[in-house]
């Protein structure tokens, strides 16, 4: 029983969060789901010629290719980002940063880097999650909650964003041997996996984002290194990429999770 009632309070405080939070939660996941798309899109007009001589010197397409590739990079993820954060055009806004998301893993090899590669699968998990709000049905208390009967595909691409989710997660795991790491690992994937089979999601997607803030302004705190290091490229996007996980979380807590969910079949036990 005291194992019952810490989970009951644990949810409850979850509930009582979302409560306070209702009006701007939505906002702050959207903003941080696209803050990496953002960065890079901002990073492009900053490095314009690095970005535009790796790809030629890379794929030798030629300057004219080059060029419009990094600007169609530039505009693509800026555009959808202002689009996303206004509101407008939301799904083709989506769909053009899957392209971008596409785009950027044959570009920079990415398709060989397992580690990358999941990370670039993480963050079209949360775009799968926003494009499961952006097709919700009506308006209610504030953006993002599921209105009733939601359709079939909303519901499996929830299931779709919550799994992919999990890949960014794996990325993170620190295989040590030391008591601190093999601790946080197991709490951590047995977050996750609740997180992915839809089971106190609400819970356990609030308990990662906490987790994942602590670890992100620990590990990665690109600010502390000048800028002229490589390390704080690296730190960089390694925080905006934790950030956008952070924001595809948020929306599983502010759009639960799902039709496809233990907890969704929970109910008609």
């Amino acid at each position: 029983m005291g194992q019952e009632d810490l989970m009951s309070s644990a949810e409850d405080v979850a509930d009582q969060f979302l409560r306070v939070t209702k009006q701007y939660l939505p906002h702050v996941a959207r903003l941080c789901l696209i803050s990496t798309f953002l960065e890079d899109g901002i990073r492009m007009w900053f490095q314009w010629n690095e970005q535009r001589d790796y790809i030629e010197g890379t794929w030798s397409c030629g300057y004219f290719l080059a060029m419009c590739f990094v600007l169609l990079n530039l505009t693509g993820q800026i555009g959808g980002c202002v689009l996303i954060l206004s509101r407008n055009f939301v799904q083709f806004a989506c769909f053009g940063l899957f392209g971008i998301i596409a785009l950027q893993t044959v570009a920079y090899s990415i398709l060989w880097d397992l580690k990358f590669l999941m990370r670039n699968l993480a963050l079209g998990g949360g775009l799968l999650l926003l494009l499961a709000e952006s097709r919700s049905e009506g308006k209610s208390m504030f953006a993002g909650v599921p209105s009733m009967g939601e359709s079939s595909p909303k519901q499996y691409m929830q299931l779709g964003g919550r799994v992919l989710l999990v890949l960014m997660f794996m990325t993170l795991l620190h295989f040590d041997s030391d008591f601190f790491s093999i601790l946080q690992n197991m709490v951590g994937t047995a977050l996750i996996i609740l997180v992915a089979v839809g089971f106190k999601t609400k819970l356990a997607a609030l308990t990662l984002v906490v987790w994942l803030l602590a670890i992100n302004v620990y590990f990665n705190a690109f600010w502390t290194v000048p800028a002229y290091k490589p390390m704080h490229d690296f730190l960089k996007y390694d925080f905006f990429q934790t950030t956008s996980v952070v924001g595809g979380l948020l929306l599983v807590v502010a759009l639960g999770p799902g039709g496809v969910s233990m907890d969704e079949k929970k109910k008609e036990w």
